[in-house]
């Protein structure tokens, strides 16, 4: 059984639909603890289904690499086989990427390397794009620059606004992270760096 950490900053839609999965007896893979970066509604879906949970707030520590320490601490008290980053707003730091590497897994709105960033969906629009998508990617010490693992195409419709377009990538996004879950956890697929 493959055991998994998620890490989230906001909602937790993500992190939802893995627990959903996750519950099911047949779902290889089940999520140990959930953690933030900040005190994230998210963390009420690891309490709803008994997950224990932490949170190392970014703005409490002097750097990224000290944030990043802690939250490696944090993660080694349940030594996961796999860690998660599900709409976690932080980039690790590169010590804590290489420590864990290649078993950190992001999901991203856009088809990348496309629009890589923070903004994947507004530069999407902003750009013109006929068409986006979603990605499911292995965490490297780049920005959304890792090897991609999964991805689907999803097109710009007209009069798309950031939101409307986020909505329809976001269902993408999390049945592309379920079934990479799933693929890890039944050695159907490898991560390499």
């Amino acid at each position: 059984m493959l055991t998994v950490a998620v890490l989230i900053s906001g909602t937790g839609s993500n992190l939802r639909a893995l627990l959903d999965a996750a519950r099911h007896p047949d779902f290889p893979a089940r999520i140990v603890v959930v953690g933030a970066d900040r005190d994230a509604e998210g963390l009420a879906h690891a309490e709803e289904f008994g997950i224990p949970s932490f949170t190392v707030p970014f703005r409490s520590f002097e750097s990224r690499e000290a944030w990043g320490e802690e939250l490696g601490r944090q993660l080694d008290t349940w030594q996961p086989d796999l860690i998660v980053l599900s709409g976690l707003m932080r980039l690790l730091p590169a010590s804590l990427v290489a420590r864990y590497a290649p078993r950190i897994i992001n999901t991203h709105p856009a088809y990348l390397p496309e629009f890589p960033g923070a903004h994947g969906v507004r530069d999407a629009i902003t750009a013109g794009a006929a068409q986006t998508g979603a990605s499911v990617i292995v965490v490297d010490d780049g920005v959304d620059s890792g090897p991609i693992l999964a991805q689907e195409r999803i097109p710009v419709q007209p009069g798309d606004t950031e939101q409307t377009l986020h909505e329809r990538i976001k269902p993408v996004e999390r049945r592309l992270l379920i079934d990479v879950v799933r693929r890890i956890a039944t050695g159907d697929l490898a991560l390499t760096h």
